[in-house]
């Protein structure tokens, strides 16, 4: 086979913007796709069979309707040559990781046209350590318009055949997250990847609080095939918030005492730009913009639990976790110096509410989790176990936090999470209570969450898996204490409590309570089990 010439100006695009060539198939070592042929190979139904060079080796290419196999042709060997059985060991790509394929093409500057065909380029991915996944590029060499035409078009028809992929998302950027980083983070690492991949994209940069919420209250969505929320977990949770609100509208639902919600019709997809990114950290088990952007371009979706939180019958939102007591009062610090930087205001704040900690005097009535009750069962037929009052447990006394979760809760200050024990929909959340008890204790136990150590090892801290949560504060002092006198504008009012909900302060005067409702909502996200337990078909995955 004919040998394309190397250097001068590549574009992997179809008559696109020209890049600089690499060598082939750089991007993607031969070496790491050295992998074992598989037993299943020989049942796949062959496509196509044809010659191309691969990282200047010209390889028996073979392609079926998973995978992509090619071997390199070498001359006769003489018998028992164990380096020539390495050289020519088959190697693969499933296609479930290639998300774009585009003719390669040879442009110099000032040249009209297409420029000169050197072969395909197939986008793929690659798993990068236990969770992590990184955009490469496959090149197949070959100089033949009519060979590589015929190649391009089954890809393409491959590639189409995976539905669960989005065409077309509507975006949402918050340009103040963390650092003021998200549009940068989008611009330059997003939204090139999804132009690749084909992805139609309308882009709305919110401009204060609660503008998504607005936003998706009235825009039409029928184009759309999932929403993505670049920003921090604020504005993720805000988006989810209104896709649900959206969905119980488009039902004709209440929003207020419904049993069971309606779920979301549209999936979400998050990009860290935050300074926490709690959702995103559990959903790909790594807080990665590429990472998080793959997994909404192969339209990876995992069902999340969602919990609703109310007050007297009314409804104040949907999200994923709440803290009352420490973790409501050190946002609301947080949230009065937001002129500081993100690591130095979270700092200030966690060391101000540990100088300040003071217990809250409530009460803790619990739906414990009943595993044996099938969840599609539940979400058919509602709330008929929150009826049985038998079940309810209740507590009494003086609590430093009190933490409600329905995902892991994942950070950088938590490895291993907030609710370790947690999973994204096993149909429960974590009630984790830490009773009074003194400062250095309670520190010893916030310092655990960043350990290997059982975070939950205390005397004073209790932990439940449960279905409902009602909290009934009874102090109404707000914990205001006397030395907090010169300082008003740091408490919160002193008839409202402040909770802690998605990393939004919200205050509320009364009782609070906390339902969680299975599979509420698609995530654009892979299983961390899956990903981590998966069988590799190649070393470099």
């Amino acid at each position: 086979m004919p040998r394309g010439k190397r250097g001068g100006r590549v574009g992997a695009l179809e008559g696109g913007r020209e890049e600089e060539a690499p060598p082939a198939a750089a991007a993607v070592p031969s070496a790491l796709w050295a992998s074992p042929p598989q037993p299943e190979a020989a049942a796949e139904q062959v496509l196509l069979r044809g010659i191309f060079e691969i990282g200047r080796n010209s390889c028996d290419v073979v392609l079926s309707e998973r995978t992509l196999r090619w071997r390199p042709i070498q001359p006769e060997r003489p018998a028992g040559d164990s380096k020539y059985d390495l050289l020519c060991k088959e190697e693969l790509i499933e296609l479930k990781d290639v998300f774009s394929v585009k003719l390669k093409r040879r442009s110099f500057a000032k040249q009209q046209g297409n420029g000169t065909l050197l072969g395909i380029t197939l986008f793929i991915c690659l798993k990068k350590g236990q969770n992590k996944i990184k955009d490469s590029t496959l090149d197949l060499i070959n100089l033949s318009e009519d060979h590589c035409d015929i190649w391009f078009r089954q890809f393409k028809k491959i590639l189409t055949g995976f539905s669960n992929r989005p065409k077309s998302l509507k975006i949402f950027l918050n340009p103040q997250s963390h650092k003021k980083e998200a549009t940068q983070v989008y611009y330059e690492k997003v939204e090139p990847l999804l132009k690749t991949a084909g992805i139609k994209t309308d882009v709305t940069i919110t401009e204060y609080e609660g503008h998504a919420l607005s936003v998706l209250k009235e825009c039409g969505l029928q184009g759309f095939d999932g929403i993505v929320c670049v920003g921090g977990d604020g504005s993720a949770s805000e988006v989810a918030h209104a896709l649900l609100l959206r969905a119980q509208k488009n039902a004709g639902s209440e929003t207020d005492g419904v049993p069971t919600p309606t779920p979301a019709q549209l999936p979400l997809g998050v990009i860290p730009a935050g300074s926490t990114n709690v959702l995103a950290h559990s959903l790909y088990g790594i807080p990665h913009v590429v990472t998080a952007t793959l997994h909404i371009i192969l339209g990876h979706l995992q069902p999340v639990d969602v919990c609703t939180f109310s007050t007297a019958g009314k409804l104040l939102r949907f999200g994923f976790s709440a803290m009352f007591g420490f973790g409501g009062r050190t946002l609301a610090l947080a949230e009065k110096h937001r002129w500081m930087s993100p690591n130095q205001r979270r700092d200030f704040a966690v060391i101000k509410a540990l100088a300040q900690l003071k217990p809250e005097d409530c009460e803790i009535s619990f739906l414990p989790f009943n595993s044996s009750q099938d969840l599609q069962q539940r979400r058919a037929q509602g709330s008929s176990k929150s009826d049985c009052n038998d079940c309810w447990q209740t507590i009494q006394g003086q609590f430093l936090n009190v933490s409600m979760m329905a995902i892991p809760c994942l950070c950088s200050v938590a490895p291993r999470g907030l609710a370790p024990n947690t999973r994204l929909n096993n149909g429960s959340m974590a009630l984790i209570i830490a009773h009074n008890t003194s400062r250095p204790e309670f520190i010893k136990h916030l310092r655990r969450y960043a350990s290997v150590e059982n975070q939950f090892n205390f005397p004073f801290v209790e932990t439940y898996t449960v279905e409902e949560v009602k909290v009934y504060p009874r102090n109404k002092t707000n914990g205001h204490h006397p030395e907090e006198e010169d300082q008003p504008h740091e408490s919160v009012s002193e008839d409202s409590f402040p909770w802690n909900i998605d990393g939004d302060l919200m205050e509320v005067a009364s009782e609070v309570h906390v339902k969680l409702h299975p599979r509420l909502i698609n995530l654009y996200g892979g299983s961390m089990e899956e990903m981590n337990d998966s069988k590799v078909t190649c070393n470099c995955l």
